[in-house]
C-alpha cells in the first residue's frame, strides 16, 4: 500500500504497533490492510453504544456458529472420516456435507467473534464471509469466502503477474499460480495442492470467457426466494465446493481418491448407519434460514434492529445463550489455527 501510494508512512509508533498486534484478528483474520486499520488507530475514538451492542450480538452469533454448529458437526465428521474405509458412500457424503458446514461455521464464527470484539474498541474490521454457500458460480464463491485472504492474493500475487490483462496463456498461468499458492498457504500437503488445482480448473473457464464477474450482486436481490435457475446454480456450485472440501479434509491424496470413489458408487444410495442427534437437524436448518434472511447484512442478529420490542430482542439473545450452554459439543480446536 505504501509502494502504491495508497497510504503514507506513519511516524506514530503507538498506532503502528497497535496495527500489527491488534489481538482480535491477529491469529486467523480478517487479514487487515494498513489502509483500513491504521487510520482508525490514529484518530480519536469515542465509545459508541450502538456499535458495542452490535459487536456483542456478532460475538454471540459467532459463538453459536462455532460451539453449537461447527463443533457438533466436527464430532460426527471425525467419526466418519476416521473410519472411511468401512463407510458407505451415503455415510461419506453425509460426512462431507457436515464438514462443509463445520469449516464454514468454524472459520466464519471466529471471524464474527473477532469483528464483534473489534467493535467494542470502536474499530471496524472488514467482513470476511458473505454467505458463500449461496453463490451461483465458483467465482462468486471465492468473492464471498475468506474475503480478506482472497483479495490479498488477488492484489499481491494475481495482479502483479498480469492479472487478466494479458495473453490467454498467461491468464491460465496466473490462475493456477494464485490457487496453488492459496493451497500451499494451508500447508505443505499434496491434498492442499490438489484442492487448489481443482478450484483453478473450475475457475479457469469463467475467467477465460469473461464470466468471472457476472454475479456481483446478492442472489434473489429484492425477492424472498430464488428462482429455479438460481436454485440450480447454487446447488451445482455447492456440490462442486463439497467435492473440494473432501480433498481438503483428507489426510492424503490416496484417501481423498478412495473417499470420492465410494461417494460416486452405488453405496451412495445405501441407508447411512450413523446416529445424529435430532437437535442438530434443527440447529442446521435454523442457521441456513437465518443466513438466507440476512444475506444482505453483516450477520443475522443485526436484523434485530428492526424489532422495536425489547422483550423479543432479549428473548432471542437468551435463546442463543441457552443453545450455546446446553448444546456445546466436545471442544474442538479452530480449523484455521493449523494454517
Amino acid at each position: 500500500m505504501l509502494y502504491k501510494g495508497k497510504i503514507g508512512p506513519t511516524r506514530d509508533i503507538i498506532s503502528f504497533f497497535a496495527f500489527i498486534s491488534f489481538f482480535p484478528q491477529l491469529v486467523a483474520g480478517p487479514i487487515e490492510r494498513a489502509t483500513n486499520l491504521l487510520p482508525q488507530f490514529q484518530r480519536v475514538r469515542n465509545f459508541d453504544y450502538a456499535a458495542a451492542v452490535d459487536g456483542c450480538r456478532q460475538i454471540l452469533w459467532g459463538l453459536f456458529k462455532k460451539v453449537v454448529v461447527a463443533d457438533n458437526c466436527a464430532e460426527i465428521v471425525n467419526q466418519i472420516f476416521a473410519d472411511f474405509a468401512n463407510r458407505s458412500g451415503s455415510e461419506l457424503i453425509l460426512g462431507a456435507l457436515l464438514f462443509t458446514i463445520q469449516i464454514y461455521g468454524d472459520f466464519s464464527g471466529y471471524s464474527d467473534i473477532a469483528i464483534g470484539t473489534a467493535k467494542l474498541f470502536g474499530v471496524r474490521l472488514m467482513q470476511n464471509f458473505k454467505v458463500p454457500y449461496f453463490s451461483r458460480d465458483i467465482a462468486e464463491f471465492w468473492r464471498r469466502w475468506h474475503i480478506s485472504l482472497t483479495t490479498w492474493f488477488r492484489d499481491y500475487v494475481y495482479i502483479p503477474l498480469g492479472g487478466s490483462r494479458c495473453s490467454k496463456l498467461r491468464i491460465v498461468r496466473n490462475t493456477f499460480v494464485i490457487f496453488l499458492v492459496s493451497g500451499l498457504w494451508h500447508g505443505a500437503n499434496w491434498t492442499f495442492v490438489a484442492w487448489g488445482t481443482y478450484h483453478a480448473l473450475l475457475f479457469l473457464p469463467l475467467i477465460l470467457l469473461g464470466r468471472n464477474k457476472k454475479y456481483t450482486d446478492t442472489v434473489a436481490e429484492g425477492r424472498f426466494l430464488p428462482n429455479l435457475k438460481e436454485t440450480l446454480q447454487m446447488f451445482l456450485t455447492f456440490v462442486l465446493v463439497v467435492i473440494g472440501w473432501v480433498v481438503f479434509r483428507a489426510e492424503n491424496v490416496a484417501d481423498a481418491t478412495s473417499i470420492l470413489t465410494k461417494i460416486f458408487s452405488s453405496s451412495l444410495f445405501a441407508i447411512p448407519d450413523i446416529s445424529i442427534p435430532g437437535y442438530i437437524y434443527f440447529v442446521l436448518l435454523g442457521e441456513i434460514i437465518l443466513e438466507w434472511l440476512s444475506r444482505n447484512s453483516c450477520h443475522p442478529l443485526e436484523l434485530l434492529d428492526l424489532c422495536k420490542h425489547r422483550a423479543i430482542r432479549y428473548g432471542i439473545y437468551l435463546l442463543f445463550v441457552f443453545l450455546i450452554f446446553f448444546y456445546t459439543a466436545k471442544p474442538q480446536p479452530f480449523v484455521y489455527f493449523q494454517f
